[in-house]
């Protein structure tokens, strides 16, 4: 793995001038939701109370939350099925989405949908998908939309390191250019996709230079740390906005969680876990920026916690209390050529 930056570094190496505390409380809140809900799904899914397959962002909780404080009204999401945490950062309620995971008319798509498949058109949320893949071309074909209808909005379309080999990819990317389309490519290189290193799987394991042949630039960052990923996420999307064609930003991550709930993660080791955990914990660094340069004392991050909590139990609460789908729920919402 790329060795991730020091807390309060820029990619560069020095030392970064730290945003006010408001915006590293936002950080730490909209992190540590993210991280909380994952827990809580996973505890869930141990109950048998979400079924079908459940895929946990911990650990990677800083990509998607520094790339949505570069985001505008009407800039689009798209994402695999590693996405409980895409949808929480771009506003979806906690209800909705745990009421979805359990299957429950309360959820974003009436309970039929699960994990891998809700979507929220307000907030511009175009799913997760469970093709690998399959959300790169789609995401595509929203940065078309856009630049056909003559916005300054951008697509951030997510991907990982196991889909970065996907042919469907490399179709994606020549369109893009020549359209010089406003999509940010985003690699989630968590390092091992379903249970594969990077390495063993790709001939070219530097993913940010996979657009290289097509002319599209490309920048790896250190995706362990909110700040460096906003930095890189707003030089992106400046990029975009201005009608530039795409980019690839490949995010050096590390989930602490199996590929899904029944991976047995035989590939690697509790204690290069334990370690990338302690060293380089995203959640914590952020707790320790604010702490340490007094931007915010331990009962402030006392009531954040409290709060990300009972907003969690609530959305669980929400989700047991909503019914099941009627089963003439089975017929709706399906396109039926006439």
């Amino acid at each position: 793995m790329a060795k991730p930056g020091k807390a309060g570094e820029s990619a560069a190496g020095k030392k970064a001038k730290l945003p006010p505390a408001d915006e590293m409380l936002r950080y730490y809140r909209d992190m540590l939701l993210i991280r909380r809900f994952e827990e809580k799904a996973g505890q869930l899914y141990g109950m048998g109370l979400i079924g079908g397959f459940c895929h946990l962002y911990i650990g990677q909780e800083a990509v998607v939350v520094g790339l949505q404080a570069c985001a505008k009204q009407g800039d689009a999401v798209i994402t695999s099925y590693r996405d409980h945490g895409h949808m929480l950062a771009t506003g979806m309620d906690a209800g909705g989405v745990m009421a979805e995971l359990t299957g429950r008319i309360g959820g974003y798509s009436k309970g039929k949908g699960g994990s891998m498949h809700m979507f929220s058109r307000e907030k511009h949320f175009y799913g997760g998908h469970g093709i690998v893949g399959a959300q790169v071309p789609l995401g595509t074909g929203l940065a078309f939309a856009q630049k056909y209808n003559k916005t300054d909005n951008v697509t951030f379309c997510y991907f990982g390191d196991g889909s970065a080999n996907q042919g469907q990819v490399y179709e994606s990317f020549n369109m893009a250019e020549l359209w010089k389309l406003p999509v940010i490519y985003v690699i989630e290189n968590n390092q091992y996709a379903m249970g594969t290193a990077v390495n063993r799987a790709s001939a070219q394991p530097a993913l940010y230079k996979r657009g290289e042949s097509f002319g599209i630039p490309g920048r790896q960052v250190d995706g362990m740390s909110v700040l460096a990923v906003k930095e890189a996420g707003e030089e992106a999307v400046a990029w975009c906005r201005a009608g530039k064609g795409p980019i690839i930003l490949e995010m050096m991550t590390y989930r602490y969680r199996g590929h899904s709930m029944s991976d047995p993660q035989k590939y690697r080791s509790k204690d290069e876990v334990t370690k990338m955990r302690a060293e380089h914990d995203p959640i914590d660094q952020v707790r320790s920026l604010l702490l340490g340069n007094g931007l915010a004392d331990e009962d402030v991050l006392k009531v954040i916690d409290k709060e990300v909590k009972d907003i969690v139990q609530k959305a669980v609460d929400f989700a047991q209390e909503s019914p099941e789908p009627d089963p003439s729920e089975l017929w709706t919402d399906v396109y039926v050529e006439a």
